[in-house]
């Protein structure tokens, strides 16, 4: 499946999920309250009362309301996902991402075969003076060459590679999951303020002295109005949630295909220069050819995964 069929994908589901938004926004029971219930059932268990308190406080008189039917637990999620967010940061910035050095280099030669179209064997890093791997790249920020190199990512300060790739995923992860969270969790309280106030059921006078009743964009108004940083900090949520979002989508899709994103970069118009025309050649009768390939490292979706999340060791060296 191609990466802009799963985008198309990933849009309608955004979409769906706003128009479920809009459908429960005026309405006691929504999705929020299952997935919050279902939530605190999980961490209830685990979460510190300190904790449940100290952020029921802070919540509470973030929205001026004391009496909120938000979960306690449901308040410390994003909490957790704080703390897990954290040390997958530190260890983007801190784990090695796979430099090519003397003493590797041999062993990270073995690991990956030359497709020999966009790495080909033989070739040396004038920087480095190193036998560069295949799938490497010498980064020009960081001055070294890096095995199975992604890119060089400016909010870790360091190389995304073969070592520590795994730790971008999974921090990528808990940022959308935390801007999601904490979204929801805003709109939440917002509409309980809407549903506590009685606005849905109001009306106003117009121009006219006529009585009107109150519609979407009267409490939108009446919302911004009353509490404006909360309302700017929920569309910013928002907006770093959808951006994050398709950013970790593309990121998924190449560690599905086992592709990184310099060979993504590299491989763009390759097929349509280089190949064969696909009437020139008969795929029932003619094999493809092996460097013909589009993913030349993907071996299933199961084995590209655990490619990753368990990247393979640097054959020992024998002893004579």
């Amino acid at each position: 499946m191609d990466f802009l069929t799963l985008f198309g994908i990933y849009v309608l589901v955004v979409l769906a999920c706003i128009a479920l938004v809009c459908k429960y926004s005026g309405k006691q029971q929504s999705p929020f309250h299952t997935l919050f219930n279902f939530i605190t059932k999980i961490l209830a268990p685990v979460t510190p009362k300190w904790l449940q308190k100290w952020s029921q406080k802070s919540m509470h008189s973030l929205f001026h309301e004391r009496e909120m039917e938000t979960a306690l637990t449901s308040l410390c999620v994003p909490y957790v996902l704080l703390i897990f967010k954290t040390c997958f940061f530190y260890l983007c910035i801190s784990k090695d991402p796979g430099t090519v050095t003397k003493k590797r280099v041999v062993g990270q030669v073995s690991i990956y075969q030359y497709d020999r179209r966009m790495f080909h064997p033989g070739v040396h890093c004038p920087t480095c003076q190193l036998v560069k791997p295949a799938r490497s790249k010498h980064c020009r920020v960081c001055d070294r060459c890096v095995h199975r190199f992604d890119h060089h990512c400016v909010w870790v300060n360091n190389c995304i590679g073969a070592l520590n790739t795994r730790y971008f995923l999974l921090y990528l992860f808990s940022v959308c999951a935390m801007a999601g969270d904490i979204a929801l969790l805003t709109t939440d309280m917002l509409l309980h303020v809407v549903l506590r106030s009685g606005l849905l059921g109001a009306s106003y006078i117009d121009e006219y002295d006529q009585q009107q009743p109150a519609g979407f964009l009267f409490v939108i108004q009446h919302l911004f109005m009353s509490f404006p940083r909360i309302i700017f900090m929920l569309g910013f949520l928002v907006f770093v949630f959808f951006l994050l979002g398709g950013y970790a989508l593309f990121h998924s899709y190449l560690a599905l295909v086992n592709q990184t994103s310099n060979e993504w970069y590299k491989s763009r118009g390759y097929f349509c220069q280089h190949c064969h025309p696909a009437s020139a050649v008969d795929p029932l009768k003619t094999p493809v050819p092996e460097h013909s390939k589009r993913y030349f490292y993907s071996h299933g979706i199961l084995r590209n995964l655990g490619e990753i999340f368990f990247p393979p060791r640097l054959p020992k060296r024998k002893v004579n």
